[in-house]
């Protein structure tokens, strides 16, 4: 698919990823908004309108002179620069989702600024919740991966993105559904797999977290082969309205990811999260399984 401009509202997840970015520089540069508004000759309403993703053509120019005073490099200018021109296609999620840099990673843009995730995996278990030696034989599969020193810094990487589920202020709330295939699915090792389902089962036990596992017997949800998928909600604010419209993630794996924003589709996998939810084992039980599991892996490992 090509983009192109067209009519009608864009999607708006690079112009908050683009929001966001900027955000952090300027703050990271110890301007307010005012002090920043000025230098570039903006208003400080347009200004917090960019950072909040709320205006639909975010001028190229402006975004160059806020990168110049933020002191932002070449590369990354060059690609906040881009997001400014993809804000404006209505389609930009089908051809952009895995484009930019870490700093440009709109994946990670949105899980961070996330209130809730609701996720529900069928081929592994997702990156919040991994052990360091479950991630490493996940990346270090990839075959574009050879060196192992890239290995690392990637695992690195996600076991710094944990921090949103284990920080004293404001984690994340989890809710994690898991197909009960992802816990004797062998990933690295027997010994891996038991370390890493005791932690899930350790990590479950965390007021943010809920997580239930849906058997065999639960058969297909709706009838139909959907696949793993996240849904992401950003909070309320005091009046009860969203901070951020919620987006559906589905990871593409070898082929493009996908972020899905229309209201009938975000509703669409929610009541498919729920549905799931319906199937699964109860938490104390999920949590029996998990360690049950552990302990065939370990028996396995001798």
């Amino acid at each position: 698919m090509t983009s192109t401009e067209e009519d009608g509202p864009s999607s708006t997840l690079p112009r908050r990823q683009l929001g966001r970015f900027l955000r952090d520089r300027r703050e990271a540069t110890g301007f307010t908004i005012a002090e920043a508004a000025k230098l570039v000759d903006l208003s400080r309403a347009v200004l917090q309108r960019i950072e909040t993703g709320q205006i639909q053509k975010v001028q190229r120019q402006d975004v160059q002179a806020l990168c110049e005073v933020y002191d932002v490099g070449r590369e990354d200018t060059r690609a906040a620069v881009d997001l400014a021109t993809q804000a404006r296609f209505k389609n930009w999620y089908h051809v952009y989702g895995g484009l930019f840099s870490t700093a440009f990673n709109m994946y990670v843009g949105l899980e961070t600024a996330a209130h809730r995730l609701t996720t529900y995996h069928d081929q592994h278990i997702p990156g919040l919740l991994q052990t360091a030696d479950y991630a490493w034989a996940i990346i270090g599969a990839f075959p574009e991966f050879t060196s192992p020193d890239d290995v690392d810094r990637r695992v690195e990487h996600r076991m710094k993105r944990q921090a949103l589920v284990t920080r004293k202020t404001n984690p994340v709330q989890l809710d994690v559904l898991l197909h009960v295939s992802v816990l004797y699915r062998v990933i690295g090792s027997s010994s891996t797999m038991a370390a890493q389902l005791r932690h899930l089962a350790e990590m479950s036990k965390r007021p943010n977290v809920t997580l239930r596992i849906q058997p065999y017997s639960a058969g297909l949800t709706w009838g139909i082969p959907h696949g793993s998928f996240i849904v992401m909600n950003f909070g309320r604010t005091a009046k009860g309205e969203p901070l951020e419209p919620p987006v559906v993630f589905i990871e593409g794996g070898a082929a493009q990811d996908m972020y899905l924003e229309k209201p009938d589709e975000v509703r669409l996998y929610s009541e498919l999260a729920t549905a799931i939810q319906d199937t699964c084992l109860g938490e104390v039980e999920s949590r029996n399984l998990l360690r049950r599991v552990a302990k065939e892996h370990e028996r396995r490992e001798w």
